[in-house]
């Protein structure tokens, strides 16, 4: 092991962590990652080394404390030693979505001021290459894979194992150089810039310290903040959201150092349904949309079982209906009776359920980053999965509250974790967070970090909440997207939509109504679940936009909405519709790399559209309900 892995430093940093690991248990295994077919091991040695080599060879190329490489990839451990390595010579990490389109690479490189972009392949690459000239600090380029790009004639180009080279050349020369370095990092010094989604306006830079990392991953480990009980050398981590986001990289990047979970790289966003099946972890973290379609994947399969399969599948979920009532009656905890009921139901239904979607091993799970409907998680209750729904963001690191074992609340995100204050503004209702792990303000736009930041050190969130109790707090909605009706009444638009995707037929609603006599709506099919239906009711159709404008998708639609207005107060009531006939995309700029609807640009995208659907609203504001549905598709 080389003389800087044995060195530390008195402030905390996660490049320290992982030292600490790998002289504790150099063989131990801190990731795997799939290759020719096979899950191979990284040790802790040699993550460590990796990370050595990086931060060496990113001083040969002159980067200095302060300077910032992009990191342009899908998660492989790659992402993990550039990142880390970076933070080796006290570098600022920038992490780019892999589907971010070539503008949105030229906005966040040349906001950033990145002078090395580390990319994955020549899909990267050449974004990268196409808006070169956008961005004026960029020096380096480094690829990860050579296919495709090798023979590409650009001075700034060069290969990872080429770039690793320069690393051990370097080190030989300069064997103390990073240790020199990590006894001048501070607190105070920015390890990352994440950026936000960019839902209302061009994405900031959330900068990142090594304080807030350090809270947030003490809160989230040690302190059971995002699975409880906490995480272990002996849990298994599946990382597939995209790594620079603040959710992943605490799920993936800080829990894996802290508590030594092993970390297994998805082979791609597209294999996760396969890699959950292969590699069954037992902590498992997922947004809202992912637990939407493992729940709407278990429907469409018992759609298309046999009858006695179905049979079985009816009775040991009505079962399963009765343990989760009363596993929530009991904050998330079995009593002697639900476990016993639950271990019989095992051997019927839930164990080949679990295994099939990857969660047979899970013992701690969580959602969070977006609003999750309470009856999705119910669903996994039945079977005997507890999700943990919290609540956080990047501005504070990802830590605010959390539902804990025994004291969950369906519906809430949990409460305010050790260290952490939360509190609800008087008058709007807005969640105001302290904690140590707020961050350090937004790069490069200190009129926006005093927006965010008060006087007192209370991060403004944008989220609208309500306390559920003395302790659980309850999200309402984002501020910005709260709908005040030409009738003054204030409706929160995630609910409704939740609602509406709780429906295993249905992947995107958008709700709008503000300053409108009432609700409309725009609603997209999920497609798989849709087309199957299609199948079995003999249907025909050849694309996306064939299957939603069929008469039969639209009824099937109209119900679902029918049946959720029935759950609502008559001005939560959804009037009409429109039906999208695409699936909505990142790089078309109708969602945010996490899957979140891009509310401005859609509403900006379809107003002639949404104004039609308020044609007549003197008679549909007062009309009966039975005659206001409306079920006209409009092009996407």
């Amino acid at each position: 092991m080389t003389a800087v892995i044995e060195s530390l430093t008195d402030t905390w940093t996660l490049v320290g962590t992982v030292r600490r690991r790998a002289m504790a248990s150099p063989d131990g295994v801190a990731m795997r990652a799939k290759r020719l077919g096979i899950w191979r091991g990284i040790t802790w040695a040699d993550y460590a080394d990796h990370v050595d080599l990086v931060g060496h060879a990113l001083l040969s190329l002159g980067i200095e404390a302060g300077d910032r490489v992009a990191i342009h990839s899908e998660n492989r451990p790659e992402w993990l030693f550039a990142d880390l390595g970076t933070n080796a010579v006290r570098g600022i990490t920038v992490g780019l979505y892999p589907t971010n389109p070539a503008t949105e690479v030229a906005y966040l490189l040349a906001d950033s001021g990145a002078r090395i972009l580390i990319a994955e392949d020549q899909e990267q690459i050449d974004k990268a290459l196409l808006v070169e000239s956008q961005c004026p600090t960029l020096e380096h380029i480094i690829y990860l894979d050579p296919r495709g790009v090798a023979t590409i004639d650009n001075p700034k180009l060069m290969g990872w194992e080429d770039f690793l080279d320069r690393g051990r050349a370097h080190r030989e020369t300069d064997p103390r150089a990073l240790e020199h370095l990590a006894h001048e990092a501070k607190p105070t010094d920015i390890v990352t810039l994440v950026y936000t989604s960019g839902t209302t306006g061009p994405p900031k830079g959330a900068m990142l310290s090594n304080a807030n990392v350090e809270f947030a991953s003490g809160v989230i480990v040690d302190g059971g903040g995002l699975y409880d009980p906490p995480p272990n050398p002996g849990d298994v981590i599946l990382s597939y959201l995209p790594l620079c986001h603040v959710a992943e990289r605490a799920v993936t990047t800080w829990t894996n150092a802290v508590s030594g979970a092993v970390v297994h790289f998805a082979e791609s966003i597209d294999t996760v349904t396969l890699n959950i099946r292969e590699v069954q972890p037992t902590l498992f973290f997922a947004v809202p949309r992912i637990w939407e379609k493992l729940k709407a994947a278990v429907e469409v399969r018992m759609a298309g079982a046999s009858r006695i399969k179905k049979l079985n599948y009816v009775v040991w979920m009505k079962v399963g209906q009765g343990i989760a009532d009363s596993m929530l009656a009991h904050g998330g905890r079995h009593t002697l009776w639900s476990r016993i009921r639950y271990s019989v139901g095992y051997v019927f239904l839930y164990r080949s359920m679990r295994e099939r979607l990857g969660l047979r091993r899970v013992r701690a799970a969580a959602s969070a980053a977006a609003p999750i409907s309470p009856e999705v998680l119910y669903f996994f209750f039945t079977m005997g999965v507890v999700i943990n729904e919290l609540y956080g963001m990047t501005e504070n690191s990802a830590v605010a509250t959390s539902n804990r074992a025994g004291r969950i609340k369906l519906g809430t995100v949990g409460e305010a974790h050790p260290g952490v204050e939360v509190v609800l503004a008087e008058g709007t209702g807005e969640i105001l967070t302290r904690h140590p792990g707020t961050f350090a303000g937004y790069w490069g736009k200190p009129e926006a970090t005093a927006e965010a930041i008060d006087a007192d050190g209370w991060l403004h969130t944008g989220d609208v909440g309500e306390w559920v109790g003395d302790t659980h707090l309850k999200i309402v909605d984002r501020i910005k997207d709260i709908i005040i009706t030409a009738g003054g009444k204030n409706i929160s638009p995630s609910e409704i939509e939740n609602a509406l995707k709780a429906s295993p037929f249905i992947r995107e609603a958008l709700v709008i109504g503000d300053q409108r006599a009432y609700l409309t709506a725009l609603v997209g099919i999920e497609e798989d679940t849709v087309g199957q239906w299609a199948r079995a009711k003999r249907i025909p159709y050849t694309t996306y936009r064939d299957l939603s404008e069929r008469e039969e998708v639209l009824k099937l639609v109209q119900g679902i909405i029918a049946k959720v207005n029935e759950a609502t107060a008559r001005v939560e009531n959804i009037r009409k519709f429109r039906m999208l006939t695409k699936a909505l995309d990142h790089e078309d700029g109708e969602l945010t790399a996490t899957q979140k609807i891009k509310r401005s640009a859609l509403t900006t995208a379809f107003a002639p559209l949404i104004d039609d659907m308020y044609s007549g609203a003197d008679r549909l504001a007062g009309g009966d309900q039975s005659d206001v549905i409306v079920v006209t598709p409009v092009e996407a």
